[in-house]
């Protein structure tokens, strides 16, 4: 699981450097997508925070949600269409993301000879990526175990 402490504090000093502001709501955004291993949807992140903001309404989530992936703190899992945090935003590089399709932990990867190899490639074809996603769905160890004792 994210270190959500070391995670909010980073965001902190992330958003200061680059002077962006890092708004309550976005900052408790972060907090309940951090606590969650394997994601969540925009709506299950609303029916959350308007428990503690009776205000808040769909534009409000959605707006914290660009936000915190336009500042590499938040990735969006495509398959999923659910948000995991990123933890470590300090890389400006691509990731891939291992989905377990039994208890929907979120794992991050940092190959960037896969990236690297992949941009040439595109490269080569009169291609420019602005964003890729590689998503691996299989089974982590702990659903594998389960299923094996089962």
């Amino acid at each position: 699981m994210t270190d959500t402490r070391g995670l909010m504090q980073q965001a902190e000093a992330q958003c200061q450097q680059r002077g962006v502001r890092f708004t309550p709501i976005r900052r408790r955004v972060l907090e309940m997508i951090a606590g969650d291993p394997g994601g969540l949807k925009a709506y299950d992140l609303l029916d959350r925070l308007t428990t503690e903001h009776a205000a808040a309404r769909p534009p409000t989530v959605y707006r914290a949600l660009e936000f915190l992936i336009d500042q590499g703190l938040v990735h969006r899992i495509e398959s999923l269409n659910a948000y995991v945090a990123c933890p470590c935003p300090e890389h400006a590089h691509g990731f891939q993301l291992l989905i377990c399709r039994r208890c929907g932990r979120v794992e991050e990867l940092h190959l960037d000879e896969i990236n690297d190899r992949l941009s040439h490639r595109a490269r080569e074809l009169g291609f420019r990526v602005d964003r890729q996603t590689i998503e691996l769905l299989g089974y982590c160890d702990a659903c594998l175990q389960v299923a094996r004792e089962a």
